[in-house]
């Protein structure tokens, strides 16, 4: 078995491998992307850390590989809305059958937002909440108990609440630009264990002259 279909990925069994854990059709996580959850059981991130989940309201949840979340965060699906469209946001159709049969749909006056779509080799702090629709870039840092409400570029650190840019991980651009299109997190196992010395180099400029050489090699083979 490969370490990327493992439940538990260490001996501590407080973190989980997501996607072989989650069962819900609408929640769509890469390999190797874990949930931390010291506090409780990391088995029910579905139930506790995805909030609102209905399939019916048609949004998705999709995270992808190398995401690292933290114990607490909450992810808020679109069907947590109420109607924004007439004098009340009560929801009366949800609590009372004769309320249902006289008031208007509820699911299509909801406001739709879109999916929550994480990146690759995202760190999100403990407690962080993602709202819905939001799109979190690759390699983005959100930071503890951060409300997400719009979107996060890659490479981008966020805090506070509502969460606002701080900086780039890396003031050099070039070396953001050359990380998107490498896309370490796409290679097989076995490779990513070749180049651990390059993706754990604090040398930069070492990486950036990595990064160079094999997106040339890459684009000698194509032509």
């Amino acid at each position: 078995m490969k370490n990327k279909d493992l439940i538990f990925p260490n001996e501590f069994k407080t973190s989980v491998y997501l996607k072989n854990v989650v069962k819900a059709k609408n929640i769509i996580i890469g390999d190797y992307t874990y949930y931390d959850c010291p506090s409780g059981n990391p088995l029910d991130f579905e139930k506790n850390n995805v909030l609102f989940n209905y399939e019916i309201f048609g949004d998705k949840l999709i995270i992808g590989n190398f995401t690292s979340i933290a114990d607490g965060v909450t992810f808020i699906m679109g069907a947590a809305n109420h109607r924004l469209n007439s004098v009340t946001t009560y929801p009366f159709n949800v609590f009372n059958e004769d309320w249902a049969k006289v008031s208007t749909p509820h699911i299509q006056d909801l406001p739709h937002k879109g999916d929550i779509v994480i990146g690759n080799d995202v760190w999100i702090g403990t407690h962080a909440v993602i709202m819905p629709g939001v799109k979190i870039g690759d390699g983005a840092i959100i930071g503890a108990y951060s409300v997400v409400a719009k979107d996060v570029p890659p490479y981008a650190i966020f805090v506070g609440n509502p969460a606002r840019f701080v900086k780039y991980r890396f003031e050099d651009q070039e070396l953001i630009a050359l990380l998107l299109q490498y896309q370490w997190w796409n290679l097989e196992e076995e490779e990513i264990t070749k180049i651990l010395p390059i993706l754990t180099n604090k040398n930069l400029s070492d990486v950036k002259q990595f990064l160079k050489e094999q997106l040339s090699k890459k684009h000698f083979k194509n032509e």
